[in-house]
């Protein structure tokens, strides 16, 4: 390798870029894959982690297959891209699980990466509202988002509300199906089609552990 090209590939090994995409994933369909594929290429991310949430806040009254069942389905989907990897952040730690609180432990152990938390549309409109959302929005580099075919979203008004959030957003551009879990869950119970709506391996699972009926 010759000097300059030593030099370019030594820059652009040193920034650290980790993406963080938690949920529930219950299950992991082919949506979240999208986003997460997609936010690998356009953020050029060097690791990008999936924080399954055990015990998610805005999740308290409503019903949750069991982690093993989760965790199981989404190691299934970690192999579908080289950079893809489950983060144990909130697996391994006591909830309810704070997003602001796994960016921090992340930051503790990374201290030196650029920190892209990855979200959906329906999230960004809720932001505000997340527990220290304006902490959490210094922590991270940038902000992530994928749209839901025909969303929007008015960042202006979450300026507003949320000082300094509108300038670390970037929507990630994709061609999306409206496919979402508690879609999926509904599908699956009321015996209706939902095959090609999750990978291969996750239809599979569910399939063979009863799941959602």
């Amino acid at each position: 390798m010759r000097p300059l090209e030593s030099l370019r590939y030594t820059s652009r090994m040193s920034k650290n870029k980790i993406g963080l995409f938690g949920g529930t994933f219950d299950p992991p369909h082919i949506g979240h894959l999208i986003l997460a594929g997609e936010a690998a290429s356009q953020f050029d991310l060097n690791r990008l982690l999936w924080a399954l949430t055990p015990n998610p806040p805005h999740k308290q009254e409503t019903p949750i297959t069991p982690l093993p069942h989760r965790l199981a389905m989404l190691q299934k989907v970690l192999s579908y891209h080289p950079v893809f990897e489950l983060s144990r952040l909130e697996i391994d730690r006591p909830g309810p699980h704070y997003t602001i609180d796994t960016v921090r432990l992340l930051a503790q152990q990374e201290p030196s990466a650029e920190i892209i938390l990855l979200i959906g549309g329906d999230s960004l409109r809720d932001l505000p509202g997340w527990r220290f959302a304006a902490d959490l929005v210094a922590a991270v580099s940038k902000i992530g988002v994928m749209r839901r075919p025909g969303g929007s979203a008015d960042l202006n008004e979450l300026e507003a509300k949320l000082p300094g959030a509108a300038e670390k957003i970037k929507f990630i551009d994709a061609l999306l199906q409206p496919v979402s879990s508690r879609e999926l869950r509904r599908r699956i119970a009321a015996g209706e089609m939902y095959r090609y709506y999750v990978p291969p391996e996750v239809y599979e699972y569910i399939e063979a552990n009863h799941l959602y009926r």
